[in-house]
């Protein structure tokens, strides 16, 4: 399942995969600001929505103080409507192929397992959260980056 563990004060691997419109995002663009790069299974379902719920009703302060990236193995096709049909303000990543998945350790028995990688402006992974509850993970974000 998981090819890599990565521990807190890494260097965050570098990525390359399509948004929600297509465009190829990768870290570099995100250097000089922090980044949450966020792993879930699958788009449209309970647990993921809710997530992706909870950032964007907190989107006005997270956007103050951190990037949102969401991953996932969806297509963009998918991650399109998903972002249409919740109003989501930040983009998704479909890693199709998984590479992206795998590079962060994400990777579960059929889906991504749910779990955020806390990434600062240098590139370096200061917080992983690996048990993450989809309803109170937004705000978990925020009193993180407060204490940084």
């Amino acid at each position: 399942m998981t090819n890599k563990k990565l521990i807190e004060s890494d260097k965050a691997p570098d990525f390359s995969a399509p948004d929600q419109s297509g465009k190829i995002r990768s870290l570099s663009e995100f250097y000089g600001k922090w980044l949450l790069l966020y792993f879930y299974p699958k788009d449209f379902t309970a647990g993921c929505t809710v997530e992706a719920e909870k950032f964007r009703d907190n989107f006005e302060k997270l956007k103050s103080l951190v990037t949102i990236l969401g991953a996932s193995a969806d297509d963009v096709s998918s991650h399109s409507r998903f972002c249409q049909k919740y109003n989501l303000p930040f983009d998704l990543i479909s890693d199709s192929e998984e590479k992206v998945i795998k590079s962060y350790g994400a990777d579960g028995i059929i889906f991504a397992r749910r779990c955020s990688f806390l990434i600062d402006p240098k590139g370096i992974i200061r917080k992983i959260y690996d048990k993450v509850d989809p309803k109170a993970h937004a705000q978990q974000i925020i009193q993180d980056l407060e204490r940084l």
